[in-house]
């Protein structure tokens, strides 16, 4: 398999499948003398798995990242940094009796053609959820080295299948709140809602999918290479690795679409001795630029296609038309689950870009 590799200057290389005995990365390009210990990848573990059992599948294991090397006494040598976690409650039974028959909505189909049938396919393989917890350790080294420029990535859920955030919240009240709640929904009643309607999708054996968005404070103006190298296509592209993902908008949008120019349009003013615009259409990306002002990305993440529903599917093994009934641990709503690796994502492309243009952040 290739492509397994993101980033130019800061590149994270992971490995590993859903079933496989480990999930793992590899980072390279970390400057030497960052501060980084095996307990600093804990929380943003943790933060993968939300504390009410009722809305994540039964497999929570309790991941704890180990570091093989890349550090020693305590800080980044320079070296590229190798990380593992352990998979340690898998039970791949369930995925023998459904092997020749793909599960709808999942890689299973294509990936069997493109690999020739050696594809690892319990659990989904390499084309898992599972494999976002390397994503989710990368990012923690990317928000340490983005801390040093003082810029913060927050990522939330905003909408879990019809229900929606319809109030407006302050950057302190998202930071506090949005892993407080099982759904990621920084505010307390709607995240009750939306608990309660993944909980009712569950019942009924069905799922649900929802928005992320996800916004960059304090990025600095002019980050970013066009035309092929943009900072939001290479944003979108790293948000597009996140399994489950199926749309990316920045600022307005789509919406943009419906606007008029002089409805869109960002006008210049000055601001607290400082450039800034009046709105804020465009999501702080002009041209593939960082304009200064604060980046704001949603991602659609599609409902979770492994239901308990009967479904229709076609037994490769006969070339027959057939039923599936999905068997095995999974998720009502992964929504909550690709928060971090959101944030992830969105890290490592804002450092790999920093990188790129020389600003190394000083770590001693």
């Amino acid at each position: 398999m290739v492509s397994n590799s993101l980033g130019k200057s800061f590149t994270v290389t992971t490995f590993g499948e859903s079933h496989g005995p480990v999930i793992g990365l590899v980072i390279d390009g970390c400057p030497a003398g960052l501060p980084l210990a095996e307990i600093d990848f804990q929380e943003e573990l943790d933060n993968r798995i939300p504390a009410e059992p009722k809305i994540v599948s039964p497999r929570a294991e309790k991941d704890v990242a180990k570091i093989l090397s890349g550090v020693f006494n305590g800080y980044t040598t320079g070296a590229p940094i190798a990380l593992i976690v352990e998979n340690k409650d898998t039970n791949s039974s369930d995925y023998e009796a459904i092997k020749n028959t793909p599960r709808p909505s999942h890689s299973d189909y294509p990936a069997r053609l493109r690999y020739g049938g050696f594809n690892d396919y319990r659990g989904g393989g390499r084309f898992s959820g599972r494999v976002t917890v390397a994503l989710i350790m990368a990012g923690v080294v990317a928000k340490k080295l983005l801390n040093k420029h003082k810029i913060d990535v927050l990522a939330y859920t905003t909408s879990i299948g019809q229900l929606k955030l319809d109030k407006k919240l302050s950057i302190p009240e998202i930071h506090k709140n949005r892993y407080a709640t099982s759904t990621r929904c920084p505010d307390f009643s709607s995240s009750e809602l939306m608990e309660k309607a993944i909980i009712a999708a569950k019942q009924a054996g069905d799922s649900l999918g929802g928005i992320i968005e996800c916004i960059v404070i304090n990025m600095p103006a002019g980050v970013g290479d066009p035309l092929f190298d943009s900072l939001d296509a290479d944003l979108a592209k790293a948000l597009f690795c996140v399994p489950a993902v199926k749309g990316v908008e920045f600022g307005t949008g789509f919406k943009s679409a419906e606007l008029k120019g002089s409805e869109n349009n960002d006008a210049f003013i000055i601001g607290s001795g400082k450039i800034v615009t009046e709105t804020e259409n465009a999501g702080g990306v002009i041209g593939g630029l960082s304009t200064g002002l604060p980046i704001v990305i949603r991602v659609a993440i599609k409902p979770t296609p492994s239901i308990a529903k009967e479904q229709k599917t076609v037994d490769l093994s006969k070339m027959q038309n057939t039923v599936i009934t999905i068997k095995g641990r999974h998720d009502p709503c992964v929504v909550p689950k690709a928060v971090p690796a959101i944030e992830a994502v969105v890290a490592i492309t804002l450092i790999d870009h920093l990188i790129r243009l020389g600003r190394v952040p000083k770590v001693l």
